[in-house]
């Protein structure tokens, strides 16, 4: 597999903004065997400073909306522009239980590191996700998760990293499966990949956080956390 950042970004510009385990590596893997192609609307839903927007145009020449609550759409429109992607890739501030979208609108969702946040429940699939799909279209997600529950039973060495609220969000497949899968055809769900080469590209950096998160990844050592990934198709 060769590297994202061939003809999408710059090692630098992949560095600078980053916001956790590189988001451009986790879409490759999810993408993989999936068909998207010039025209179709794409969301990219929680794109954080829009990598894996500029990922999917640059891949597959979609049109891109990319939605994020943290990141201004100011911001990261400059961003696009100075790749010249201003006119393929839509900034867009919005909160995912709010977005702007007619019901059908989009032949794919893609979502990394950060489904977690507002999808970690019964409603929101059924509620807010599945509408804005096209019948047949795309869900792809990706985010962090744990190779078994811990909530309740946490290990005496992740303690001192794991906070209360982060345990709400991180979960086993076998909890995300019920959440997606009624609505969705071809379901599938697995433990990603490219979970090493993601964090490592991550920790590599000087970001103040990734720095932070040296001594949790050490403590983990590959025991419990994982990247959960899962596609389907609208019913």
């Amino acid at each position: 597999m060769k590297s994202v950042a061939d003809g999408c970004v710059s090692p630098e510009f992949l560095s600078d903004n980053m916001m956790g385990p590189n988001s451009m590596t986790i879409v490759q893997e999810l993408l993989q065997g999936q068909k998207l192609t010039p025209g179709m609307r794409v969301l990219d839903l929680g794109c954080g400073r829009g990598l894996t927007s500029v990922y999917l145009a640059k891949t597959y020449g979609v049109q891109v909306f990319a939605a994020d609550l943290w990141i201004s759409a100011t911001e990261n429109y400059q961003r696009f522009r100075s790749l010249g992607l201003e006119n393929q890739i839509i900034p867009i501030h919005a909160d995912a239980m709010a977005l702007p979208f007619a019901e059908g609108y989009f032949d794919a969702i893609v979502s990394v590191d950060s489904y977690h946040y507002f999808g970690n429940n019964d409603t929101f699939a059924k509620e807010f996700l599945l509408p804005l799909l096209k019948k047949d279209g795309l869900a792809a997600l990706a985010f962090p998760g744990m190779k078994f529950e811990v909530l309740g039973n946490v290990p005496a060495e992740m303690a001192p990293f794991w906070e209360e609220e982060a345990l709400q969000m991180w979960h086993s497949m076998d909890w995300w499966r019920p959440k997606l899968e009624p609505g969705l055809s071809g379901f599938r769900i697995w433990e990603m990949n490219c979970f090493h080469q993601a964090w490592a590209d991550w920790l590599a950096t000087e970001n103040p956080y990734a720095v932070e998160d040296r001594a949790m990844m050490q403590a983990d050592n590959g025991r419990y956390m994982n990247l959960v990934a899962i596609t389907g198709r609208k019913k």
